[in-house]
């Protein structure tokens, strides 16, 4: 068989093993005979390289950087018996140290190579390839190992590869396109931070490794609201294990902005360093502060690359905004630590609707801030709009007068203008406080005669709601401040609203009224629970203004 003309159905091929696996055996020399000459590529190790270690393993830059082996040369012709993982002729000696062996002779007879190859030649071989990056990869394999019987070996290396993160961390890479991304983009960028090519720093204090060993990190950093001409604060806490069992404390924590959200490029602005709490506080600099916009926040770890990511939103005044209470005006059932909770028909058409409007959405909730990736991943399971997020600050006795002190200080210090709040009775108090009128007061919930003068009663549910926003004076368009210019989407996903409404495993919580086709009993669509694991995770990892994405950002959203 002319394994060269056999296209597998796939863009790309990975062929991991280790190297002391005695049932190992190589693609690439059956795809080109010459590539017997070059050593698999070798997987980074996750533990000193979590983002990589900056090598390529694209085939053009292989042929390039081995290009004296391909030419036709005698004195390059080495026995493939060196470099074969199934040879026979290396049954007499451990397979690691032949291996070995042959990777320094290789990379001896290497050093130096710059002559070219012609078009012709590597128009040959990558024709034939399956794919455009190498194909045989190395895993790490201790020498301790070659002392384990041969027979043990093929069985070990098959449970160990299933539980190996040096795997997992670079299916990731190439799933995520990841190592495409350059974030050394300004001059001011610390070449230490974020770089591919640079292992983790060591602690600053020596306690720490032993205070996070086998804990999860829970870290958050506030979404912030700042006016135009004020101040700009940024602040995160570093916490690890439920509860926030361990504070990260003494430790460096690295600030990036996406000054241009268009653009996907992250900009390094200081290092900071954590106090007894975990907290850090970061006040941007006067010449360094944003103009008008929204801006994605991460800080990131040093020691262990785990980060926490957040919003910056820089507001003209008199920008107008209306305010959703998460527990109080969404779930429909109660569940703090358990499965998700159901969400209240139509209330994600209503704050849509808001939002198409041009308002700015604040989610405001009374929960501690540790709950934050567990509530905005709720959020992006059933399709919530993209808005501002705000907890309090830890355990609190009275969180409907933190509720209050933290809209009060909005409206005072970023002079925006609430035009209209939702939630449910417990909240009354809160937005009277704050001098809304009855009419800009929306409870979810049966009417009473107590607080009947007070607010409007949702009586009816989001749907008729919505009804009476879309065909009544109750909602406008925002009047000024045509400069702000906020991005629609939903969290963690794309701000297309065709796309998200033609896939039917995105249409979650829709409304209950649907003109056609009618049904005699009408029910809310419900999204499905989100697994445990995802909900442990934020899916941040923001990749432009207005989309929260997952952990890290690997690739830009247009």
């Amino acid at each position: 068989i002319q394994v060269c003309q056999v296209r597998p159905a796939c863009s790309q091929v990975y062929s991991f093993f280790h190297s002391a696996d005695p049932s190992a055996c190589r693609l690439e020399p059956l795809l080109e005979k010459r590539f017997h000459l070059l050593p698999p590529f070798s997987v980074p190790r996750y533990q000193r390289y979590p983002l990589g270690d900056g090598r390529s393993h694209q085939l053009g830059d292989a042929i390039h950087n081995h290009s004296a082996l391909f030419l036709e040369n005698s004195s390059l012709n080495i026995p493939f018996s060196q470099e074969g993982p199934g040879s026979p002729n290396t049954s007499d000696q451990p397979q690691g140290k032949t291996r070995k062996l042959s990777l320094a002779s290789t990379n001896s007879e290497n050093s130096g190579s710059t002559e070219s190859l012609p078009s012709a030649y590597l128009t040959n071989i990558t024709t034939k390839w399956w794919g455009t990056k190498r194909i045989d990869y190395a895993l790490y394999c201790p020498d301790v190992l070659t002392a384990f019987p041969t027979v043990a070996l093929p069985h070990l290396f098959h449970a160990s590869y299933w539980e190996s993160t040096d795997v997992v961390a670079f299916i990731l890479r190439q799933v995520m396109r990841y190592e495409n991304v350059n974030f050394k983009e300004n001059d001011n960028l610390d070449p230490a931070t974020l770089s591919p090519s640079n292992p983790r720093e060591k602690w600053l204090r020596k306690r720490t490794h032993v205070k996070l060993r086998n804990v999860t990190a829970n870290h958050r950093a506030n979404d912030v609201i700042a006016a135009e001409d004020g101040p700009q604060v940024l602040v995160g806490r570093f916490m690890y294990g439920p509860l926030d069992m361990v504070a990260l404390t003494g430790e460096k924590v690295d600030i990036f902005i996406m000054t241009e959200p268009s653009s996907g490029r992250w900009v390094y602005f200081d290092t900071e360093i954590s106090n007894s709490s975990g907290r850090i506080s970061y006040n941007i600099p006067k010449q360094k502060r944003l103009r008008v916009g929204v801006y994605p926040i991460k800080m990131v770890v040093r020691g262990d690359q785990s980060s926490a990511a957040s919003y910056l939103t820089v507001l003209p005044r008199g920008m107008e905004c209306v305010v959703f209470s998460i527990d109080g005006s969404f779930a429909a059932s109660v569940s703090i630590m358990g499965s998700d909770p159901k969400v209240r028909a139509g209330a994600v058409d209503v704050v849509r609707h808001w939002q198409d409007l041009g308002y700015l959405i604040i989610y405001i909730t009374g929960r501690p801030d540790m709950q934050k990736q567990r509530v905005v991943s709720w959020l992006s399971q059933h399709n919530f709009p993209q808005g501002m997020i705000f907890f309090s600050d830890g355990l609190v006795h009275d969180p409907l007068r933190q509720k209050t002190i933290f809209l009060r200080n909005l409206m005072q210090e970023c002079h925006i203008k609430i035009c209209a709040a939702y939630g449910s009775m417990k909240d009354i108090s809160v937005y009277n406080v704050l001098a809304l009128s009855p009419s800009q007061i929306y409870i979810v919930g049966r009417s009473t005669k107590k607080y009947q003068a007070q607010c409007q009663f949702l009586s009816e549910g989001y749907a008729a709601h919505l009804a009476s926003l879309e065909f009544s004076l109750h909602s406008r368009p925002k009047k000024n401040n045509s400069r702000m210019i906020l991005r629609k989407g939903s969290f963690g996903l794309h701000s297309q609203p065709e796309f998200l409404r033609k896939r039917n495993h995105l249409r979650r919580t829709m409304s209950v009224q649907q003109p056609d086709p009618p049904s005699s009993n009408p029910k809310p669509e419900r999204a499905q629970s989100q697994p445990e694991s995802d909900k442990d995770h934020d899916r941040h990892l923001p990749s432009i203004a207005w989309v929260r994405g997952g952990v890290h950002k690997f690739e830009s959203v247009p």
